[in-house]
C-alpha cells in the first residue's frame, strides 16, 4: 500500500512485531553472536545478510537508513558519521586515482575543499563549473575519465537552487551519475530522484536531526543508474572485487550494488561509522520532519519578506521571494518551501555586519545551520576568513554575505530582534 511522505516519516524502515519496542531500539553492541563458524563465514563472503560488527552494519542504523531511503524514494541507504563522510563515500565508491569529477562551484565550502583539495591529493581531479553556465560550457568540462557530476539542491551558503533536471540530463549524456546533496531541501522539500538524480547525500546533522544534537550523514541510492551500461567507466562496481573472492557487485546485488559496495568495502576500510545512539536521535528527528520543515519555510518567508523591504538591507537571496532570481527554479523543485536558510547583507560591508551580529539577542552566532534555533554566520569573518575577497567571490560567496537560518521560534520575535540589531549597527 502506497503511503504519504508524512506517514513514512513516522513509520518507514521499522515495523515492530508482537511485544517488540514501539520505537526503533538502540542496539548498542559492537558485535553479534553466531552459533557456527560457517554462519559467520557466510557473512564475510557476502553470501548472507546479517550483522557481525557495528563498524559495517548495525540494526539501529539500518532501520533509520531504510526510513530515509523510503523518504527519498531510493532502494537503499547507509548512515555515515557525518555529511562530509557521506559525500566522500559517494565519490570514492565510484572514483579512483586518475578519475575526474565535475561539480557546481557554489557548493558548501567544506565540500569544495573535500573535492578540490583532499581528493586531488588522492589523484582524483575536479573541475568546478558555474551552475548557471550554458550546457555547452558545462559539457566542455567533461573528460574521458569523468565519473560523476556533483551539486547541491540549495547551495550553502549562497542559497541558489540547482536546475537538477538539466544537470541530470547533462551527466547522463556522458554516461555518468548525478550526485545531489539534498541537505537544505530535505526529502520533504525536494526528492531529487524524481528529477533524474542518481545518488543523494545529506548531512543529517541539519534538518533531519533538527535539534542540534547529532552529527551524521547518509548516502542514498536511487537504484536507477545502469552501471553495467557503462561498465568500462566503473570497474569498482562492474568487475570482480579481489577483496571479496571476486564478487562483481552489479552482477550479484543488482540495484543494491552501490550501497552494498559502499558498506562492504568503504565502511569496512575507512570506518566512518554512525553510532547506534546517534542513529536513534536521527530517527526521532525524522518522525517530526514533515511538521518542522514547513514551519521553517513559512517563518523564513515571513522574515525574508520583512528584510527585503528594509531600507538598510543591501540585498537578500531567498528563493521563496517572488523577485528572487531562483524563484522559478524553486517553484519547480521546491513547491513546498525553500528551507529556512537565507543570505543577505546590510549597507556598509563587513564592519556593519559584525556590529549587527554582536547586537543580536535572540538570534545566535553559530557555525551550525538548519535546526530548531535561529542562528547566523558571516562566512568572510568565520568559516571562510582565510580567503581574500576575490577568492570568496570565486567560490560564489559575497564578502558581505550573512547566512541566516530561521528556527522554530515565533517569527515576529525574530523580526523584532533583527530590527533592534540593525538599528544598533547604525547607531
Amino acid at each position: 500500500m502506497s503511503q504519504s511522505i508524512d506517514t513514512l516519516c513516522v513509520h518507514a524502515g521499522y515495523k515492530p512485531g508482537k511485544g517488540e519496542p514501539r520505537q526503533i531500539p538502540v542496539i548498542q553492541s559492537t558485535t553479534f553472536r553466531y552459533e557456527t563458524s560457517d554462519q559467520m563465514g557466510r557473512l564475510f563472503d557476502l553470501e548472507e545478510s546479517g550483522y557481525f560488527y557495528t563498524r559495517l552494519q548495525n540494526p539501529t542504523c539500518d532501520h533509520v537508513a531504510a526510513r530515509i531511503a523510503a523518504l527519498e524514494g531510493g532502494v537503499a541507504a547507509m548512515l555515515t558519521s557525518s555529511g562530509q563522510a557521506a559525500n566522500l563515500f559517494a565519490c570514492l565508491n565510484i572514483c579512483q586515482a586518475g578519475d575526474h569529477i565535475i561539480s557546481a562551484n557554489n557548493i558548501y565550502g567544506g565540500t569544495f575543499n573535500l573535492l578540490g583539495t583532499t581528493l586531488t591529493k588522492l589523484g582524483i581531479g575536479v573541475t568546478f563549473v558555474d551552475a548557471k553556465a550554458p550546457d555547452a560550457e558545462i559539457e566542455a568540462a567533461f573528460r574521458p575519465e569523468t565519473k560523476l557530476v556533483f551539486g547541491e539542491t540549495i547551495s550553502n551558503p549562497g542559497v541558489e537552487v540547482l536546475d537538477i533536471e538539466r544537470f541530470a540530463n547533462i551527466a547522463h549524456r556522458h554516461g555518468v551519475p548525478l550526485v545531489i546533496d539534498n541537505t537544505f531541501a530535505t526529502p520533504i522539500g525536494c526528492r531529487p530522484f524524481e528529477f533524474g538524480a542518481d545518488i543523494v547525500t545529506h548531512s543529517t546533522t541539519k534538518y533531519i536531526d533538527g535539534h542540534g544534537t547529532t552529527v551524521g550523514g547518509v548516502l542514498v541510492d536511487s537504484g536507477r543508474f545502469d552501471w553495467d551500461a557503462h561498465a568500462d567507466k566503473f570497474p569498482g562496481l562492474c568487475t570482480p572485487d579481489p577483496s571479496y573472492h571476486g564478487i562483481t557487485y552489479t552482477e550479484k546485488f543488482g540495484k543494491l550494488a552501490f550501497i552494498t559496495k559502499a558498506t562492504a568495502q568503504l565502511m569496512r576500510d575507512l570506518g566512518s561509522t554512525q553510532s547506534p545512539q546517534n542513529a536513534f536521535y536521527i530517527g526521532l528527528g525524522l518522525q517530526t520532519l514533515h511538521l518542522r520543515y514547513p514551519r521553517h519555510c513559512a517563518s523564513a518567508l515571513k522574515v525574508a519578506t520583512w528584510l527585503s523591504k528594509h531600507p538598510r538591507v543591501a540585498w537578500i537571496r531567498y528563493p521563496g521571494l517572488p523577485g528572487d532570481p531562483y524563484h522559478a527554479l524553486a517553484q519547480k523543485y521546491l513547491p513546498k518551501g525553500t528551507s529556512g536558510v537565507m543570505a543577505f547583507a546590510l549597507d556598509g560591508g563587513r564592519e556593519v555586519d559584525n556590529r549587527f551580529m554582536d547586537a543580536l539577542r535572540l538570534v545566535t552566532i553559530e557555525t551550525h545551520v538548519a535546526d530548531c534555533y535561529t542562528c547566523i554566520l558571516h562566512p568572510a569573518s568565520h568559516t571562510h576568513r582565510q580567503l581574500t575577497d576575490e577568492q570568496l567571490r570565486a567560490a560564489g560567496i559575497a564578502p558581505d554575505l550573512m547566512r541566516l537560518s530561521i528556527g522554530l521560534e515565533d517569527p515576529d520575535d525574530l523580526v523584532a530582534d533583527l530590527d533592534q540589531a540593525i538599528n544598533s549597527a547604525y547607531a
